[in-house]
């Protein structure tokens, strides 16, 4: 087992290491942050308050006189929510309602001074949608672990479908003077009664509003707000004096329930404070951080200990059967010496026999103890103006075609190294015969080695 198997090794046995930590530290300490899943995101609500015709702004009514003239009579108004909340700050909500929007006159003015001398108006909402944006302004007791009371604001977009109906009186009884169903036209400002087939209005609206939850279990919230609705209908109350867009306001209080798992924790309560303490002051947490600490460390030693190398062959000393090799030697994966032929004298005396230059497993880089050997041929090869043959090989791992590729690869990096020495590149021939030829059994590791390699031929 050579030092990449060892660290190969080490780093699955860290990962393993790390999952165990993982799971039982989700199974311990569950308050640890752990991402939008952990929580109960998505909430249903039912709403119920009153309306006026007026918002907390200001401005003229829907008649167009000032507030002292029209008084806001309350309207009922309510309705559902479904929410999804992405985090303990923002969430969107689904809203819709139904109700009424009332408004009278209490002076006794003229009726010229009124769109068909009406004194008080009607507004039926048969439904109103919208999509808001909701956004937790904060907690009263952020400090707390849990958190109980939760502010926040809304703006949103939405459609409705209303109704107008103006009465003479002031108490919204006899005759409508004006009813949404009527025609429209010149005879709309007429004094009889209209008439027709029209339902609804069509119209957008922008809902701004504020609020405050109060948790009163893990399920179930209060839900207290106030919501100004500006319109974009100048005939929201019918025809009226004052032709700008009109408003409405609505207050509300109902009751919001959590859907989930009642092993989470709702997220609109959700308090960043109390997890992050969880995550750097909580003594479960510290106390498992230390034991991963302890293990790492182990796990180091064990790691330190496969792969020490006293000798440098690149075996480590827990697998070395022959400890103490010198610096250079070829090895085997058991970190003992690989005996080559000696050199020998050629028939010609001229040029000596040149051992083999080895290759590592799938590679065709040049070992640094093989550049003496190759430095001394290309001063033979220089001084006798002499040609010479490189003949590259490989082991049997892997396919023919790959091996013969490779074995040439092997044979032009040592003619390479020869060419920046000096020597000519046409007195090199360089050839790859793959797995042909081997000088050991490719089927021992020590065969193997012996068998990557390039043949020097002169």
């Amino acid at each position: 087992m050579n030092y990449s198997t060892i660290k190969k090794t080490a780093v699955a046995a860290s990962l393993v290491a790390a999952l165990g930590f993982a799971e039982n530290a989700q199974a311990q300490t569950p308050t640890v942050f752990g991402g939008r899943s952990q929580y109960k995101t998505w909430s249903i609500g039912v709403q119920g308050g009153i309306t006026t015709p007026n918002t907390i702004l200001g401005g003229q009514n829907g008649f167009g006189q000032k507030v002292g003239y029209f008084q806001n009579k309350v309207g009922e108004y309510y309705g559902l929510t479904i929410r999804k909340q992405f985090s303990h700050l923002f969430g969107l909500e689904l809203e819709g309602n139904r109700g009424k929007i009332k408004t009278y006159n209490h002076e006794m003015i003229t009726a010229s001074e009124t769109a068909n001398g009406a004194k008080s108006a009607i507004t039926s909402v048969n439904w109103a949608a919208s999509l808001n944006g909701v956004f937790q302004l904060g907690t009263v007791d952020f400090l707390r672990r849990e958190n109980a009371v939760n502010f926040y604001a809304k703006v949103g977009l939405g459609v409705m479908a209303h109704n107008p109906v103006q009465y003479g009186t002031t108490d919204f009884t006899g005759n409508p003077v004006y009813n949404n169903e009527g025609q429209w036209g010149e005879e709309v400002f007429g004094d009889r009664t209209q008439t027709g087939d029209r339902d609804n209005r069509l119209t957008g609206f922008v809902p701004v509003g504020v609020g405050v939850k109060f948790k009163l279990s893990e399920v179930v919230a209060l839900n207290l707000g106030y919501t100004m609705n500006f319109t974009d209908d100048n005939l929201l109350y019918g025809p009226v004096r004052y032709d700008g867009k009109q408003k409405f306001s609505n207050v509300y209080g109902g009751l919001e329930f959590t859907l989930g798992s009642r092993d989470k924790e709702n997220l609109t309560f959700a308090n960043p404070v109390a997890t992050l303490y969880d995550e750097l002051k909580d003594p479960s947490l510290r106390n498992e951080v230390e034991a991963l600490k302890q293990r790492v460390s182990a796990l180091e030693g064990t790691v330190d200990q496969l792969s020490k190398d006293s000798d440098g062959d690149g075996v480590s000393d827990k697998f070395d059967k022959c400890p103490g090799t010198p610096a250079g030697t070829v090895v085997d994966g058991s970190g003992c010496p690989i005996k080559f032929p000696e050199p020998q004298q050629l028939t010609n005396n001229t040029s000596a026999y040149y051992s083999p230059i080895q290759f590592e497993f799938d590679s065709s880089v040049l070992k640094t103890e093989s550049y003496s050997t190759l430095d001394k041929l290309a001063k033979e090869l220089k001084d006798n103006s002499s040609s010479v043959s490189l003949d590259g090989y490989a082991s049997a791992e892997g396919t023919e075609a790959y091996n013969l590729t490779l074995s040439t690869d092997r044979a032009n990096a040592v003619k390479q190294y020869l060419v920046n020495a000096g020597v000519s590149a046409s007195s090199i021939t360089a050839s790859g015969y793959g797995e042909a030829n081997p000088i050991a059994s490719n089927s021992t590791e020590e065969g193997r080695v012996q068998n990557r390699r390039v043949e020097i031929k002169k």
